[in-house]
């Protein structure tokens, strides 16, 4: 893989962790995946054991095996595997983080803890102070989730003065639709070569006006080739094609999103894209419904999204 020391940016998938029907991690999919990322998808990035990933529904036993077939199997694949290792624990945090380390990942992402909480921006510091200094020599993001977390302290205060506080501090991951928030993270960062990562699908292209240097989402999974497009259009200043491409996902987007949109959902139009058996989510999440997969499916072909056969000529709905 790629040195630590190289800028993380593009898109990032947020990994899937495979299981079977039992509920036990499929770790034999994950060099499938790996190629499927990076030959179907354009995407050579990985953020492992996040929300998508059900990172916090793992043992630590469990996260780190996954983090170790990550980097194994992305080696010479993948230009950065980041690793997530934040849990309530900070023993654990701290533990997933020197293991990181230990593996070769590039770098390590913590959430805020949230069941006891801390109250304010230096208590939050403080948590993940601790939890950079186990892998000193690794880039740290912090993960910016405050729907999950409930921990409402905003990204600009985190940032202000954290790399005093964390000299491995790189970037944020801001999954978040509060636009004033992440964009004052970028305009009072300016000097500094923070990756600003944002991590909400739908809303890239926002983002990227604003000064996202890249992604990190679920949907790249099996829409990085087309989200791909639109950065490519963006870079090239053709903003009229890029917003047909953002417009094109939030079709797709949308649609799930009032049918019951999550986790369980993700894996099931993951398998369904790419043939890769992702399985069902562990309790308390429910596997997704075949109603939702078939409404998927349906929804992805009527896009263009999927290539198949008996697609008819001249959709009006289908994406150039």
């Amino acid at each position: 893989m790629a040195s630590s020391k190289k800028k993380l940016q593009g898109l990032v998938a947020a990994t899937i962790t495979p299981m079977t029907e039992h509920g036990e991690i499929n770790f034999s999919v994950i060099g499938q995946y790996v190629d499927y990322l990076v030959e179907e998808q354009g995407v050579k990035n990985v953020f492992v054991n996040g929300t998508t990933g059900e990172g916090l529904s793992l043992s630590v036993s469990e996260r780190r095996r996954v983090a170790e077939e990550w980097v194994t199997k992305g080696r010479n694949k993948l230009d950065q595997v980041v690793i997530h290792v934040g849990a309530l624990s900070l023993k654990e945090s701290q533990e997933l983080a020197q293991h990181a380390a230990e593996i070769g990942a590039d770098g390590i992402a913590v959430i805020a803890p949230f069941f006891l909480k801390p109250w304010n921006k230096d208590v939050l510091i403080n948590f993940l102070k601790e939890v950079a200094a186990a892998a000193p020599a690794l880039p740290f993001y912090y993960y910016h989730i405050p729907a999950v977390t409930g921990i409402k302290i905003r990204a600009e205060e985190v940032l202000d003065g954290i790399q005093e506080k964390i000299p491995t501090f790189q970037g944020l991951k801001f999954s978040d639709t509060d636009l004033l928030d992440f964009g004052q993270c970028v305009d009072q960062n300016r000097q500094r070569q923070f990756a600003f990562l944002f991590g909400v699908d739908e809303q890239l292209l926002s983002a990227l006006v604003m000064g996202a240097t890249g992604a990190v989402g679920s949907t790249y999974n099996y829409l990085g080739k087309k989200t791909n497009q639109m950065l490519e259009a963006f870079e090239k200043k053709d903003f009229s094609s890029a917003l047909n491409h953002q417009f094109c996902i939030q079709r797709f987007i949308n649609f799930v999103v009032k049918l019951g949109f999550g986790v369980s959902q993700t894996k099931a139009i993951m398998t369904l894209v790419s043939g890769i058996p992702m399985g069902p989510p562990r309790l308390p999440l429910q596997k997704a419904s075949r109603e939702f997969t078939d409404n998927a499916e349906a929804k992805l072909k009527s896009l263009d999204f999927l290539s198949f056969n008996d697609l008819k000529e001249g959709n009006l709905e289908a994406c150039s």
